[in-house]
């Protein structure tokens, strides 16, 4: 037990109390665990942009995953610190996918308006794919599917480099490159 006491200064201890977790289902080391990293996990989602209802649901799942996964915890990987806020980061990336998804879905729903555009509007947005596409097709293949994958799949940079097998920044420059490229062909489509 005081070790528990001393929980909330050392590395090694939070180390510790996530081991006897691990090991012993220790439920006082757990809630050691939970008053120190608690209130940090929520601040350090709020300060990402999370809104504190879901900050404060997320900062719980992230130490509910702690205790379900206290056994793949590896200190020579990572500090106990590490471990947990990188949990945090994943669930609110997972919860920010949702939502986004969820949005699209709601917008997919939405009925389309009765009201027709003009013909000549339905010309112009025609000629705009067209040229769009046409642009498209002189990029080279690599970048032409970061593109689609990017654009026209809704795909993040990270889900794109993990689908190519390339590196995040590769994704990032290729996609760089290709919209200065598309800017140049196209000119100004308006």
């Amino acid at each position: 037990m005081a070790t528990i006491a001393r929980a909330t200064g050392s590395v090694r201890d939070h180390d510790g109390l996530i081991e006897a977790i691990a090991a012993r289902g220790d439920r006082e080391a757990f809630k050691a665990l939970f008053a120190h990293f608690a209130p940090r996990v929520k601040a350090f989602l709020m300060k990402s942009g999370t809104a504190p209802d879901l900050a404060e649901e997320l900062a719980q799942e992230t130490l509910v995953t702690v205790w379900r996964k206290a056994a793949l915890f590896d200190p020579a990987k990572a500090g106990a610190a590490a471990w947990i806020f990188a949990i945090a980061r994943n669930l609110r990336i997972d919860a920010a996918r949702r939502q986004r998804r969820e949005m699209l879905h709601a917008m997919a729903e939405e009925p389309e308006p009765e009201l027709a555009a003009p013909p000549d509007q339905d010309m112009e947005a025609g000629e705009r794919q067209v040229r769009v596409r046409a642009a498209l097709d002189h990029l080279p293949g690599e970048q032409r599917r970061i593109v689609e994958l990017s654009f026209f799949e809704g795909r993040a940079h990270g889900d794109i480099a993990g689908l190519l097998d390339i590196p995040l920044g590769t994704v990032k420059s290729r996609l760089r490159l290709a919209m200065n490229r598309m800017r140049t062909l196209l000119g100004d489509l308006t």
